[in-house]
């Protein structure tokens, strides 16, 4: 068994979601989407029929069955092996507690952003909020379809943290912008 500080993040999304039941690659692709996961991590359906055949291969997965819908390819369902559900367990353990420095990108342009004129950042972080604040919409979207398709909150409790880290993001992005037009900032 790999160890589970291994798992890539697709990984440990395949499992978590053969955790829940067994299902094909494709099927999960559309539960990430839709749960809109697939902003936490890069999923494209080849992608995640590769790594759950990865995870086949290394025994943390196992195939319950194929079926064929008229002229549509096979599908293989997929189902959590118990190594799969040791290895999930583990590395989710892993990732709750131990911080991970990740180097943001825009952590990298904020601290860079005495390069500019204050004038140029002021509009620049406009540009950013109109992203940002459609990016909450989705969110808050996505949170009124998993409510009202009744898929409990445990599934989906990312949203939540998701719309607070970007409220964050926002409330600071507006300091900021107010701090360098007033001139408290001394840019």
């Amino acid at each position: 068994m790999p160890r589970s500080s291994a798992l890539s993040p697709l990984s440990v999304a395949a499992l978590a979601l053969l955790a829940e039941h067994p299902m094909h690659p494709y099927e999960m692709y559309q539960s990430l989407t839709a749960r809109s996961q697939d902003r936490l991590l890069k999923v494209r359906p080849g992608t995640l029929y590769h790594g759950v055949g990865r995870l086949a291969e290394q025994g943390l997965v196992n195939v319950v069955g194929t079926d064929r819908e008229g002229n549509r390819p096979e599908r293989t369902t997929y189902e959590i092996s118990a190594n799969g559900r040791r290895a999930l367990s583990e590395r989710l353990r892993e990732l709750l507690a131990v911080p991970v420095d990740e180097y943001p990108t825009f952590a990298l342009a904020v601290a860079e952003a005495h390069n500019l004129p204050g004038a140029d950042v002021v509009v620049l972080l406009n540009e950013r909020l109109v992203v940002l604040l459609d990016q909450l919409e989705e969110l808050e979207a996505g949170e009124r379809t998993m409510t009202q398709k009744d898929i409990a909150k445990k599934y989906w409790i990312e949203l939540s943290y998701q719309k607070t880290m970007l409220r964050a993001e926002i409330d600071w992005i507006r300091g900021l912008q107010e701090d360098i037009t007033t001139g408290s900032l001394g840019w």
